[in-house]
């Protein structure tokens, strides 16, 4: 591995989604950091000769360069067929993302990239499966924190996968307090941002009309607010959903706060989701991943945009490499 470039983990997802043929796309180009990616090296040449393109996969002891890519071998029980995601193949998605968790928290790698994951399929493979960022909060013992970004704004949950009749009993002082702390820390770690500023929403319809709407930002969000004012902190709030975002709010904060999944993503999605990337933070190490599904209608098609793949990738290196930097 060069001197300058961090190795990166990089997982391809569900086999049988766009998840291989964007990595070896982002493989036959330059990219920032030295990938090593871990997975089935079948389905990775597959994907490569469904695409055309010149692809050599390498001992995982290797560096990587255009057209050249490592690969940490986790052998699939089932080969990959695009446009069927299978749950016989679960087990070896998750060691994928365990065995990059692994060489991350080692030292062994500096980040990890992941392609799309198939919540369904890994269900049904029996593996009680949430999603990726609280599987790798487990794996590392920590709290962490999703947040979504694009070149146009930065959005972080409180809450992430629940159904929405539990969101409002999991929303608590603690949580929120914890969540802008580790916001508040990544913003500073990795984006290098002296005193960010954080706007955070409201629950309920107009952030509660003063109790006529919900008791909420009255007796959890708001007193979370004020602590962590009174710690040092840059913060706006809380502000209804549906006008959080205009753009004199966005252009005023370097990140927003939203209080569960879909109050905040659909937004930033709408505009920017090409170059969309899905951050973990809290992690000992930078972790990014597409911020899109596995499409599985137009895998092996060659249509998928690789652009959040490639956004992710970017972002996990200049991540890896200012840490590194820092210490």
């Amino acid at each position: 591995m060069g001197a300058q470039r961090p190795r990166i983990a990089l997982v391809p997802g569900e086999p049988g989604g766009v998840g291989p043929e964007l990595c070896v796309r982002l493989a036959a180009g330059e990219t920032a950091g030295d990938l090593l990616a871990i997975g089935d090296p079948r389905t990775l040449r597959h994907a490569a000769q469904t695409l055309g393109l010149n692809l050599e996969l390498v001992d995982a002891g290797a560096s990587s360069a255009p057209g050249v890519l490592p690969v940490l071998p986790v052998e699939q029980p089932a080969p990959a067929r695009f446009g069927f995601a299978d749950p016989e193949n679960a087990a070896s998605v998750i060691e994928a993302l365990r065995e990059a968790a692994h060489l991350c928290a080692s030292g062994r790698a500096q980040g990890m990239v992941t392609g799309p994951i198939h919540k369904a399929s890994i269900n049904l493979g029996g593996i009680p499966y949430r999603g990726t960022t609280e599987l790798l909060a487990e794996l590392a013992g920590c709290e962490v924190v999703m947040m979504l970004a694009n070149r146009h704004m930065r959005v972080a949950l409180v809450t992430t996968h629940l159904p929405l009749r539990d969101v409002a009993d999991a929303i608590t002082g603690t949580k929120i307090l914890r969540t802008l702390d580790i916001m508040h820390r990544a913003l500073r770690t990795d984006f290098g941002i002296d005193r960010p500023r954080i706007v955070v929403l409201g629950l309920n319809p107009h952030a509660g009309e003063s109790g006529h709407l919900g008791q909420e930002e009255l007796t959890i969000i708001e007193p979370a607010l004020d602590a962590a004012r009174a710690g040092g902190m840059d913060i706006t709030g809380p502000l209804p959903a549906d006008t959080a975002f205009l753009p004199h709010h966005v252009a005023a904060a370097d990140a927003v706060l939203a209080m569960y999944h879909d109050q905040g993503l659909p937004v930033l999605k709408y505009s920017g989701f090409e170059h969309g990337v899905n951050m973990t933070l809290g992690l000992p190490y930078p972790r990014v991943a597409v911020d899109h599904g596995t499409a599985l209608d137009l895998a092996g098609k060659g249509l998928a945009d690789a652009g959040s793949l490639s956004e992710a990738e970017k972002l996990c290196s200049a991540f890896a490499a200012q840490r590194a930097a820092a210490t």
